[in-house]
Parts: structure tokens; sequence; C-alpha cells
């Protein structure tokens, strides 16, 4: 499995429930994050991400890009919650690994805004 296929598979399982799941089988002992509402240990960012699927049960993420460097995966990913009038956002997940274990990550979001006057749009890729 590339990395970016484990850190897509671990963004799909968290964001559908799964969170303990894909803790245990992505992520390493010594993980830390950046995430500027938790700690930076591993626990707490598991346990928030357990909270937030209990909160948000029928959230979808669907990952737009994935692009893959050494040791480093960035994600531009689409988050959706179904049951409620949140807003989408644009998610970016940068990782960084050690023996195919995430051992650090980035995340950083963006509200969409339906009447944004970008023609582009946030996830269409002009080639």
């Amino acid at each position: 499995m590339s990395k970016k296929e484990i850190a897509t598979s671990f963004l799909t399982m968290a964001a559908r429930g799964d969170v303990h799941s894909a803790y245990e089988k992505f992520i390493a002992p010594d993980f830390r994050h950046h995430n500027q509402f938790y700690p930076g240990d591993r626990e707490s960012l598991l346990l928030g991400m357990q909270t937030a699927s209990i909160q948000s049960p029928n959230k979808s993420l669907s990952v737009k890009q994935a692009l893959e460097d050494g040791d480093r995966v960035v994600t531009l990913s689409h988050v959706v919650r179904q049951d409620s009038k949140a807003p989408e956002i644009a998610v970016v997940h940068i990782f960084r690994f050690e023996h195919n274990r995430i051992v650090e990550l980035w995340d950083f979001g963006q509200l969409i805004d339906p009447k944004s006057p970008n023609l582009n749009g946030i996830f269409q890729e002009q080639i």
C-alpha cells in the first residue's frame, strides 16, 4: 500500500466513524499532530475525532487530490455533513510517515461559500 493510499484510507475510515480502527492500523504509537484545538499527542486527537464522529455521524469525506513526495503526503478533501445545514468544508491534511505509519499530521480547513464568485471552484482542476 502506498503512502497516498494509507493517508486516504485513514481519512476515509475516520470520517465514517471507524476512528479507533484507523488509528490502530495507520497511526504510529509516537504520533503527534498540530491541530490547534487539541494537545499535540496521539490520544487527544483520537478522542476528538471519535467525538466528532458521534456528533456528526452522517458526515462524508471525499479525497479530491493526494500528492506524495518522500515521507510526506498532502491531501485535499471535501467534507459534507449530510444531516445538517452546516457549511461544506475543504480540508488540507499534511502527513509525515516513518515505516509506512503516520507519525505527524497537520490539518487546515476552509468553509466553502456557496455564493463564492470564483468560477473555478475549490476542487475543479484545470489541466
